[in-house]
């Protein structure tokens, strides 16, 4: 069974056990230091076998533009969705370093940009999202392309460039796609303006969904945004325009890159929404405001995240020529969201140090065998890299080749995504 359907299911039934010494331990330990700012705020009477089925906490205070109220702070969870989205995290954590390994064993090959770090940003927006919305994003996708459906085992053979991979292999670590997802785009900030497009094609079409495009705070800087954030007001377009802001873009910190760094504020008469990024619930919350105020007819909205990246810009940055181990350090201790979330989840008695054990467990399991067949699967044959360029070729038969008079044979062989 795949990661995704197994962490959606297990907890069903699995056993409650008694707390142990560790467990005390560690709820005391988070209580005392890793709830911080976003301290419990209660917990409900509804009990299982000596565990909460649900929790309540305080989330950071939302700073909101041209908002005359916003999500609220008191956020709910029930075990089932905290063990859900404990679980995804722990997936995309576990994937990103294999992947990371699998680069530096020369496996993978080209441009790879990991996600370790943002978790809660894709695990806390796709926990919002309606079977009718759709997502777009950067590079940075390997997260997003899990959490829309694609296998674990498919987005490591993806990179790899393996026939198993989730577009054959051809698109590698910035080209992956999936049902209402429209990847990965490796050309900065041109996602979008197409992000737009989406949302305006589903406002056309009645379908009452809406586009969720996400970009960096290395494009906030592009025309091209201030352009469509225009675009989409004029139209309305349901599309909500997420800044997932790092603090770096490449090697460059916000601060020396862009005179205003409330990315949140900088669609002027668009509406937006600054989260903690590092916090799954909040950004959860955040993402189930803009989709209500967006799909109700009031147009598009902007939410920049607050958010962390531990590893460089991509495979081939080190990323501690801009920054010190010391800050990397001092993020992973204080605001890791994996970390975070654990600490809520035992403080609160969702569950037990030994449920957490085991979903840790199944994942590095389940990540390890994708990362052999990622390494050991077969390519496609050379015949096939012509095929399924054009989702309607119509009369196409030839695609152009690095030289004239010697086109390659176009070929149809999988079914277009989207359509």
């Amino acid at each position: 069974m795949g990661i995704s359907k197994w962490v959606n299911t297990i907890f069903r039934s699995s056993k409650q056990v008694a707390a142990t010494a560790e467990a005390i331990q560690t709820s005391h330990s988070a209580n005392s230091k890793g709830i911080g700012e976003e301290k419990l705020k209660s917990l409900t009477n509804q009990r299982n076998n000596g565990y909460a089925s649900e929790a309540t906490f305080e989330t950071r205070a939302f700073k909101l533009h041209n908002l005359e109220e916003g999500p609220s702070t008191s956020v709910t969870v029930s075990k089932e969705d905290a063990l859900k989205y404990y679980g995804q995290m722990y997936t995309i954590r576990r994937m990103e370093t294999a992947a990371g390994n699998l680069y530096k064993e020369k496996v993978i090959r080209g441009f790879c940009h990991l996600y370790s770090g943002q978790e809660a940003c894709a695990v806390g927006m796709r926990a919002a999202m309606r079977p009718e919305d759709s997502c777009i994003t950067a590079y940075r996708c390997h997260g997003w392309t899990f959490l829309m459906g694609v296998s674990v085992q498919a987005v490591l053979s993806e990179l790899t460039g393996r026939s198993s991979g989730c577009a054959r292999g051809k698109g590698g670590s910035m080209h992956m796609y999936g049902r209402n997802f429209y990847g990965g785009n490796g050309i900065v900030g041109a996602q979008v303006p197409l992000g737009v497009g989406i949302g305006f094609a589903a406002k056309y079409n009645g379908t009452k969904g809406a586009c969720i495009a996400l970009y960096g705070d290395g494009a906030a800087n592009q025309g091209q945004l201030f352009e469509v954030y225009n675009m989409a007001k004029l139209w309305n377009s349901p599309c909500i325009f997420v800044c997932e802001n790092n603090g770096y873009g490449m090697g460059t910190s916000v601060e020396r890159a862009s005179a205003n760094t409330n990315y949140y504020t900088r669609g002027d008469y668009v509406p937006g929404i600054w989260v903690d990024g590092m916090d799954v619930l909040a950004v959860r919350e955040a993402t189930r405001f803009a989709l209500e105020h967006t799909s109700s007819g009031k147009g598009p909205i902007l939410m920049e995240t607050a958010t962390y990246r531990y590893s460089g810009h991509s495979m081939s940055d080190p990323g501690t020529s801009y920054r010190s181990r010391d800050e990397i350090a001092e993020v992973r201790q204080t605001r890791d969201p994996i970390t975070s979330l654990r600490e809520k989840i035992l403080t609160t008695e969702l569950a037990s140090v030994e449920e957490l054990k085991e979903i840790e467990g199944k994942i590095r399991a389940e990540v390890d065998a994708a990362t052999k067949v990622a390494k050991t699967d077969k390519e496609i044959s050379v015949d096939e890299l012509t095929a399924d360029i054009y989702s309607n070729p119509q009369n196409l038969t030839s695609v152009r080749n690095t030289l004239p008079l010697s086109e390659l044979a176009h070929k149809r062989l999988g079914k277009a995504v989207n359509m």
